[in-house]
């Protein structure tokens, strides 16, 4: 709290002040010109706190009247329950996945179903206008190979903003890549062999899923709680019993639940892995978006015997589109330049330079604290409607950062035939289905909250209600 500046200070007591009911939705806080009087600062710096209290959906400006608590219901809906542990297994999805996300990709559908922001919260004219000056002012080295690990002044931003992630590594320990998956895709085939047991969270990326079904792998999937990320006990029974080569997480933002590991447990985990000589791949990409910056650090920032390969990219922060990735991969660092080396080389030298000066000329901070608040207002949106309009019973997560929202319907709902019916209606969800290689999450969809909230957005998650309500009604009736 100490390091938080005077209007931060402020912010948090109101908050805190609100939550605790002091303030009930729909009164009017303090006057400027009272709460400054009462805390002996500027009105600047109440001005700046109210700020920050409205882009955190507590509190509404009325013209000419004041400042008020924001009319927000209570959320009520539980959040899902924990999976459960099954034996490994060969990957049986590709064939599903594939075909949803054929499906979801469609450009006449309302994309609920990507994990892709909007372009609206993504810093397009800034990055064209540096991708133009490097394509007018380095043409003939931004035209040519670039070869692993890749740009240098890329690397040293990479190796800078890893510092809030509290990881401290230099630029030459930085190797880029074609985007995340890249960085995954090459970690595991450095550490593993097909056959091999790799473990996971569940539910579970499915782009993980369909890396370990290419590369041949087992996998055995790891119960994870939606606020505290995954669960050291189930992992090291799971480790007790098989063999487990490698754990692949995303300690920080998991997707598609939310959960972070908080600072004890990623503690726990590595002195796991260490007794247990498995090796850990972090998946952080949704890093950088906790809503409360550095609230949490990356798994990475506690490994101390090179146990944890890093994976990240810019791809939910400025673009996927550019491609631009990274792995710290430690004593693998010479195997993954020498298999990248011979695939793809590097990343795009054009986007490579261009995002380079994109971060080196700033901006690039005061960007993640606006999408941060957009995102936060925008889930704010999404869980109220869904408790709003979908069935009795729906269970959602409440994630800290980032854009992505995990919703359990009734038992009773398929949610492949939710998805089908929806798409008819012209929306995208991911059905539950793609995110594990179990049957536990037919009932569940993940959302992308990551889109302007407007009428039409609103629309979209009424009828998903509507048409889950149906399924409900359909297999009451058959039952």
């Amino acid at each position: 709290m100490t390091n938080l500046l005077l209007y931060q200070r402020i912010a948090r007591q109101l908050a805190e002040d609100i939550r605790r009911g002091v303030y009930q939705p729909g009164e009017r806080v303090p006057s400027v010109r009272k709460l400054s009087q009462q805390l002996g600062v500027s009105h600047a710096s109440v001005l700046q706190a109210y700020a920050t209290l409205e882009d955190q959906g507590l509190i509404r400006a009325r013209p000419q009247s004041g400042f008020y608590v924001h009319q927000t219901p209570v959320l009520t809906a539980p959040t899902p329950d924990i999976a459960k542990v099954e034996r490994p297994s060969l990957v049986t999805r590709g064939d599903i996945i594939n075909q949803v996300l054929f499906e979801s990709r469609r450009e006449d559908v309302i994309p609920f179903g990507a994990a892709i922001p909007s372009a609206d919260y993504f810093p397009l004219r800034a990055l064209h206008q540096q991708i133009s000056k490097v394509t007018r002012f380095q043409s003939q080295r931004a035209f040519t190979y670039m070869y692993s690990p890749g740009y240098e002044p890329l690397r040293r931003q990479v190796a800078i903003r890893m510092r809030d992630a509290g990881v401290v590594v230099n630029p030459a320990d930085v190797v880029i890549t074609h985007g995340c998956v890249d960085a995954l895709q090459m970690s595991l085939r450095v550490l593993t062999k097909p056959g091999d047991l790799i473990a996971t969270e569940s539910p579970t990326y499915y782009g993980l899923l369909q890396l370990a079904d290419v590369l041949g792998l087992k996998v055995i999937e790891i119960p994870c709680d939606p606020q505290t990320g995954l669960s050291v006990e189930a992992l090291q029974l799971a480790v007790n019993q098989w063999p487990v080569k490698v754990l692949v997480i995303t300690a920080r933002l998991s997707n598609p639940l939310g959960g972070s590991l908080p600072e004890v447990r990623q503690k726990q985990l590595l002195r796991l892995a260490n007794e247990r000589n498995i090796m850990i791949i972090e998946d952080d990409i949704y890093g950088e978006l906790l809503y409360d910056a550095g609230a949490t650090k990356a798994l990475k920032a506690y490994d101390r015997n090179g146990r944890v390969i890093y994976c990240s990219s810019f791809s939910k922060t400025l673009s996927p589109g550019v491609r631009i990735g990274w792995v710290l991969a430690n004593q693998y660092q010479a195997d993954i330049q020498r298999l990248q080396t011979f695939t793809t080389h590097s990343a795009c030298s054009l986007t490579q330079m261009g995002v380079a000066a994109y971060l080196e000329n700033g901006g690039y901070d005061r960007h993640l604290r606006h999408v941060r608040q957009e995102y936060r207002k925008n889930m704010t949106a999404w869980q109220l409607a869904v408790q709003q309009y979908f069935p009795d019973g729906t269970q959602m997560t409440r994630p800290i950062g980032g854009f992505i929202l995990w919703v359990s319907l009734p038992a009773k709902v398929n949610t492949k035939d939710l998805h089908r019916r929806a798409l008819e209606q012209g929306i995208s969800i991911a059905p539950g289905i793609i995110f594990s290689n179990t049957d536990q999450f037919n009932n569940c969809i993940r959302l992308n909250c990551g889109m302007p909230w407007n009428r039409q957005t609103e629309q979209a998650l009424m009828t998903i209600g509507l048409l889950a309500d149906q399924l409900c009604q359909e297999s009451h009736a058959a039952a």
